[in-house]
């Protein structure tokens, strides 16, 4: 019989009516509260991540740069997967003053060839600011988290009141049994 804990019936327990409210806001939470919390964590995301890609692009600025030497042999990795070797570059400015300096450059760069290298203020080799599509990453990333982690807080809770409600129903069935017990086996207490 379905909804057999919502109606009226000697079998039904306290326990019974709490588990089915139990069920009931469990559902609700997954179906609502959960994206809820997700869309919530992924708009602070979006803001922090769009407001720190800002700052990045006001701080650092990229120049065209040749390539006059390298000074790695191992390459490291650089964003987006691709391998980068540190490279000896010079450039000039827009006032003449010529610059060199090490900087990240793609793998596969040659002697005499121009690349673009990002610079901060202090003139320090930076990586390029964050672009639009590792702003979106991160939002989903940390929305699907925070959605993904409502749910299990909800589960777990939800196995934590399933967990006392078994317990409360077997001590009532334990004390239920006590009273019934001499009745059917005809033993004396």
């Amino acid at each position: 019989m379905r909804g057999w804990r919502w109606r009226r019936s000697p079998l039904r327990r306290r326990s019974d009516v709490v588990e089915a409210w139990t069920v009931l806001v469990v559902a609700v939470l997954i179906l609502v509260g959960a994206p809820l919390a997700g869309a919530a964590a992924a708009g602070w995301a979006h803001d922090e991540a769009r407001s720190v890609a800002a700052e990045q692009r006001a701080e650092r600025h990229r120049v065209r740069a040749e390539v006059v030497g390298t000074t790695d042999s191992l390459p490291s990795m650089q964003a987006g997967g691709q391998h980068a070797y540190r490279a000896t570059v010079r450039w000039t400015e827009p006032d003449g003053t010529r610059h060199t300096a090490t900087t990240r450059v793609p793998a596969d760069t040659e002697r005499g060839e121009t690349v673009d290298a990002w610079f901060d203020d202090r003139g320090q080799s930076v990586l390029p600011p964050v672009d639009g599509s590792a702003v979106w990453q991160h939002t989903l990333t940390l929305g699907t988290c925070a959605a993904g982690g409502a749910v299990l807080v909800v589960l777990f809770g939800h196995s934590l009141v399933r967990r006392v409600a078994l317990r409360r129903r077997t001590a009532e069935w334990d004390r239920a049994w006590a009273r019934t017990e001499p009745e059917r086996t005809r033993r004396r207490a």
